[in-house]
């Protein structure tokens, strides 16, 4: 039996969970799991693949597996597991461009600075790197690429959840703003047979999204037309419901604002705004969203409450109809006009 931990040995746990995410950040650059996805190998021909050095390989390893990532066998020999196999690249649900974002250098020079935003209240990714993320993002587009393909990577765990939770029947045509390379759109468009769409982000975006697999797939390409553009100066006309993913949370409530009245002013008369993003519900409970909610600080976004989103909606001449859950941690706060 386990020995029941302190609350000092849990603290202590829990304030190096630094280490470990530096540590799936190395397995997942040196593809590890793509190594390993044939069968076990030996520590030292693991190295020799990846190029690197066998002695701190094995100690990697040996500290990644005493957290269920990986598993260590007979000679120095390791084999995937069920989380290790999710750092595989080109499966589904590979977390493989998840990992490399959200622990990569520009990341965590800007968590360096959430003590100086606490003081100042001001943004602490502006203090790191002089400029707005998807500025920064923009002047570095290896990282823009990164962080597009982890988007991806994580909505495969949510696509499918959102698309189920919505009765988009009586929808012509969805307009998936800022929708990226188009995983979420495809997803609903799919079980959906009778429905349009648009994909609509910045040109960088859709330059890549016009070859990517899902804007690509069969019965989506006739379906759906790809616009390009800034959503604070227009989106899309002509739509009877504006899908929004992870947007209103990467800005402050003035862009969102901004954001929502271009969308209520580019709708049909009877059009819908679809906010997809975690409604942060009181108490104490585990919730990934009040996490998440702490990057968004980072970078002079945030999480909202059913409270919060009804006063943006508000401002932008909207009114919050309901919210829907999901199977997975995002709601669905739809908005009409008013």
């Amino acid at each position: 039996m386990a020995k029941q931990q302190s609350p000092a040995e849990i603290m202590r746990n829990l304030a190096i969970g630094y280490w470990v995410a530096r540590l799936i950040h190395v397995a997942a650059k040196l593809r590890l799991a793509d190594l390993l996805g044939k069968g076990s190998r030996t520590v030292e021909d693991l190295a020799t693949a990846a190029g690197v050095q066998p002695e701190p390989l094995y100690r990697i390893l040996r500290a990644l597996a005493s957290v269920g990532i990986f598993t260590e066998t007979k000679g120095r020999r390791f084999k995937l597991t069920l989380l290790a196999g999710t750092l595989q690249t080109g499966i589904s649900g590979s977390m493989h461009a998840w990992a490399l974002m959200i622990n990569d250098t520009w990341g965590w020079d800007s968590w360096k600075e959430l003590l100086y935003g606490v003081k100042t209240g001001e943004v602490p990714f502006l203090k790191a790197h002089g400029v707005p993320i998807f500025e920064y993002l923009k002047k570095h587009p290896e990282d823009l690429e990164v962080f597009g393909e982890s988007m991806t990577s994580i909505s495969q765990i949510e696509n499918p959840a959102v698309a189920a939770a919505y009765k988009f029947s009586g929808i012509r045509t969805l307009v998936d703003v800022a929708g990226g390379h188009g995983s979420l759109l495809a997803t609903i468009l799919k079980a959906n047979p009778r429905l349009q769409g648009v994909l609509f982000d910045r040109s960088p975006v859709i330059a890549r999204a016009e070859s990517d697999r899902h804007m690509t797939a069969k019965g989506i390409t006739e379906r759906c037309r790809l616009e390009s553009g800034d959503f604070f100066d227009a989106v899309p006309k002509g739509g009877d419901a504006y899908l929004m993913k992870y947007i209103l949370h990467d800005w402050n409530d003035e862009a969102c604002v901004k954001i929502l009245t271009n969308c209520r002013a580019a709708m049909n008369e009877k059009g819908k705004v679809l906010v997809v993003d975690n409604v942060i519900a009181p108490g104490n409970d585990p919730s990934w969203g009040k996490l998440l909610d702490i990057q968004m600080l980072i970078i002079g976004g945030r999480e909202r409450t059913k409270q919060e989103f009804a006063a943006l909606f508000a401002a932008a001449r909207l009114k919050l109809t309901r919210v829907i859950p999901t199977k997975c941690s995002l709601s669905i706060v739809e908005g009409i006009p008013v």
